[in-house]
């Protein structure tokens, strides 16, 4: 079969693997469609990936096309979308509940063949059937929901809470949506790149600019998101909490990235900083949140790519073109 291939660190191309066959308790899925994020740019760059060459590809949907020997909960024909996450469920921290932070966390995509590929192997467990009206190739937004799911459970949720979100790109804009459900009084959105700020005003958010700067809260919000990674808005950031207000690492950092903080501040007025690490019991919920249609996939995916240009689609979204880029094989 096709596949994209993360040769070695920079280097990917497209090549031909063997077709995959499911062990006794997974399924072969045919791959509608496929999504990138930031954690693909990070396996490119020799991050996160255990070792390379790998096929990457973590945010999928498809057709179950071959069952493994003990599934009977799936049948051919079935339209799943998958969750990537593969625990260990016997760590310390599997054990108390907390498996996205697994002593031997991996994921499809990140530590064994993903969904950048003309089919993907998955646990049967990790399938989610979709119902008929949900187009296969849009499910793939279903994993990055789910991540923003988990995000919002790591906080405590406030009616009427102020939010100010850094970065509008997929995660972003995701985050506003979910802020406009648990009842925040405003979500603002930064962002430097006016086309994406375009399309979070089109969303519903209450402000969008480039700096905070330009936003009228001069007593910070209560609720700081930074979704982009990126130092500069995280230190901009820490600075925009409120008193008594919570600030969530969100956006995934290259290793390197440090940002300095102010122990007294976050001490005198109670100040909380936290993160949310990838899929925690939330990839049901996010199926079943875009199932009833919280999010718009004809605004969310900006271009669909054949497998073929995976190279050019993963320099795309290097150079923060458009928001969601999927590949159809």
């Amino acid at each position: 079969m096709k596949a994209a291939l993360v040769e070695s660190v920079g280097k990917v191309s497209l090549t031909e693997v063997p077709d995959p066959a499911p062990g006794p308790r997974e399924v072969v899925v045919k791959v509608a469609a496929c999504g990138l994020c930031g954690t693909d740019l990070h396996i490119k760059q020799g991050e996160f990936a255990p070792s390379l060459p790998l096929v990457p590809g973590h945010e999928f949907a498809g057709e179950v096309v071959a069952l493994g020997s003990e599934v009977d909960e799936l049948a051919e024909g079935d339209q799943v979308a998958v969750d990537p996450s593969l625990y260990c469920h016997e760590c310390r921290y599997c054990r108390r509940g907390h498996n996205n932070l697994c002593d031997r966390w991996a994921a499809i995509g990140v530590s064994t063949a993903g969904g950048a590929a003309e089919y993907a192997v998955a646990p049967a467990a990790n399938c989610v059937r979709l119902p008929e009206h949900v187009r296969t190739q849009d499910a793939a937004l279903i994993e990055p929901l789910s991540c923003a799911v988990r995000g919002y459970d790591v906080l405590k949720s406030q009616l009427g809470s102020h939010v100010l979100i850094y970065g509008s790109g997929t995660m972003g804009l995701m985050m506003l949506e979910l802020a406009k459900r648990t009842g925040a009084a405003s979500v603002e959105v930064l962002d430097l790149n006016p086309e994406r700020l375009a399309t979070a005003r089109g969303l519903g958010c209450s402000g969008a600019a480039a700096t905070a700067e330009e936003l009228d809260r001069p007593g910070g919000w209560d609720l700081v998101v930074d979704a982009t990674g990126n130092a500069a808005a995280i230190q901009d950031g820490l600075g925009r909490v409120a008193k008594a207000g919570t600030f969530l690492q969100f956006g995934v950092s290259d290793y390197a990235t440090r940002a300095t903080i102010e122990p007294y501040r976050i001490y005198n007025q109670e100040i909380t900083i936290t993160g949310s690490m990838a899929v925690l019991h939330s990839y049901e919920r996010a199926a079943e949140l875009f199932a009833g249609g919280i999010l718009d996939p004809e605004v969310f995916i900006s271009d669909r790519m054949p497998l073929d240009s995976y190279p050019q689609a993963l320099d795309r979204f290097a150079e923060g073109k458009g928001r969601k880029i999927v590949v159809v094989p």
